[in-house]
C-alpha cells in the first residue's frame, strides 16, 4: 500500500515519509500472492499529484488554486517559480487577513526551502497559526511531525491532529487513521474502526484508503468477508491510478473471485500495473506470457519482463529455468525489447 498524495493544498515531505512508515505493513502484504495455474534553496517547483500514490516514495505536490475565488496572487507566484515573491506575498496576506492557505502556503515554502533556505522552525509555526484555524492540511501535516517524534506523549496528539484533520475534510489522514487502528502500535488494534476511517477517506476517492479498504474486505478483517465489494474498490483505486490495486484486480479477475472470471482482461490489468512499475504485476505478466493464458505465447516476451522483475530484486525460480531454457539469441532478444522500457518515477 502507498503513502496518500494531497489533493487540496500543499503539505510537508515529512508526511510522505511517514505514510510510508505507517503503511510498511500493507506494503509487505501486497497483493495477493496467488500463481496463475499455468538543503540549500531549491529552483525547482514540486511535482504535483494525479491522487496517486505507489511505490514506498511519493513527492510532496505542490498547492493548488482556493476555489471559487480569483488566482490569488501569492499562488500564481508560485506556479511561475516566483519562490520568493510567493512566500513574501503569502506572509502579508496571512498576517493581514489571517487566511489559513496563505499560511499553508507560507510554511510549504519555508519546509521545502523554494526559493529560500529552508527554515523548519518558521515553517512549524505557521502549520501551527493555520491548524488554529482548523486548516486540514495544517492539522495533517503537524500531526505526522509529531509521529515521527520518539516520544509517546507525542504520537497519542498526533493521532488527535489526524482525527481533527479527517473530521475537517482530509482523506488522507482518514487513511493513516486506518493504518493506525489496523497496525495496533500507537492506538489499540482495532480492524473495524480502521475500516471506518478508510471508509471516510474511499468516499473521497482517496486511492490508498481504497485498495486498503479492498483487502479488508477481501479478508473479512474489520468487516464481512465480501469479495465482490472488495473487487468494487480495487477497480476503483485502480481508475485513479493505483497499480498495487490494478494487480490485485488483474489477481481476483485472473481467479474469478468476486468478478467473473476472464483471463484476457486479467492479462490486460497485469500489463497495465507492469508497465506502472509494479514488480508483481511484472512477474505475473512475464508467468502467463509463459504459458500464454489469456494472451498468445510469448516466451521472449516473458523473459523480458522476468528481467524487468528480477531488477526490481523479485526473483522466480520458474522463469528463471525458462530464461535458462532459451538460446543465447533468444535471451538477447529478451533483454533488446526492455532497454526502451523504464520505469515511471518514483514521487
Amino acid at each position: 500500500m502507498r503513502p496518500a498524495r494531497a489533493c487540496g493544498h500543499p503539505v510537508a515531505s515529512g508526511i510522505a515519509a511517514y505514510a510510508v512508515l505507517l503503511a510498511a505493513a500493507l506494503t509487505v502484504a501486497g497483493p495477493a500472492q496467488a500463481q496463475p495455474a499455468a538543503p540549500s534553496a531549491k529552483t525547482a517547483a514540486p511535482k504535483t499529484s494525479n491522487l496517486r500514490s505507489l511505490g514506498p516514495t511519493a513527492a510532496t505536490p505542490g498547492p493548488v488554486a482556493p476555489l471559487g475565488v480569483d488566482p490569488d496572487p501569492a499562488f500564481s507566484a508560485y506556479q511561475r517559480g516566483r519562490f520568493r515573491t510567493a512566500l513574501d506575498l503569502a506572509v502579508s496576506r496571512a498576517n493581514a487577513q489571517g487566511s489559513a492557505t496563505a499560511m499553508v502556503l507560507a510554511a510549504e515554502l519555508l519546509s521545502q526551502g523554494y526559493g529560500v533556505r529552508q527554515d523548519p522552525t518558521a515553517a512549524r509555526k505557521w502549520y501551527e497559526a493555520a491548524a488554529a484555524k482548523g486548516n486540514a492540511d495544517a492539522l495533517f501535516t503537524l500531526g505526522a511531525l509529531l509521529m515521527a517524534s520518539p516520544s509517546v506523549a507525542n504520537k497519542d496528539q498526533a493521532v488527535e491532529f489526524f482525527r481533527q484533520a479527517a473530521e475537517n475534510g482530509s482523506a488522507r489522514a482518514a487513511y493513516n487513521l486506518g493504518l493506525i487502528y489496523l497496525q495496533g502500535e500507537v492506538a489499540p488494534k482495532e480492524p473495524a474502526i480502521a475500516a471506518e476511517w478508510f471508509k471516510r477517506g474511499a468516499e473521497r476517492d482517496q486511492p490508498d484508503a481504497l485498495y486498503a479498504l479492498a483487502t479488508l474486505y477481501r479478508d473479512g478483517n474489520g468487516v464481512p468477508r465480501d469479495p465482490i465489494e472488495s473487487a468494487r474498490l480495487l477497480q476503483r483505486a485502480s481508475l485513479i491510478g493505483n497499480d498495487v490495486a490494478t494487480t490485485e484486480l488483474a489477481i481476483a479477475v485472473f481467479n474469478g473471485v468476486g468478478v467473473p472470471k476472464d483471463e484476457e482482461r486479467a492479462a490486460a490489468l497485469f500489463r497495465k500495473a507492469a508497465l506502472q512499475g509494479n514488480a508483481i504485476a511484472q512477474n505475473r505478466y512475464a508467468r502467463i506470457l509463459s504459458a500464454g493464458r489469456g494472451v498468445p505465447k510469448d516466451v521472449i516476451a516473458a523473459a523480458g519482463w522476468h528481467f524487468v522483475a528480477k531488477a526490481q530484486k523479485l526473483d522466480d525460480p520458474m522463469l528463471d529455468r525458462l530464461v535458462a531454457s532459451l538460446t543465447p539469441e533468444q535471451q538477447a532478444q529478451a533483454r533488446a525489447r526492455i532497454k526502451p522500457w523504464t520505469p515511471p518515477p518514483a514521487y
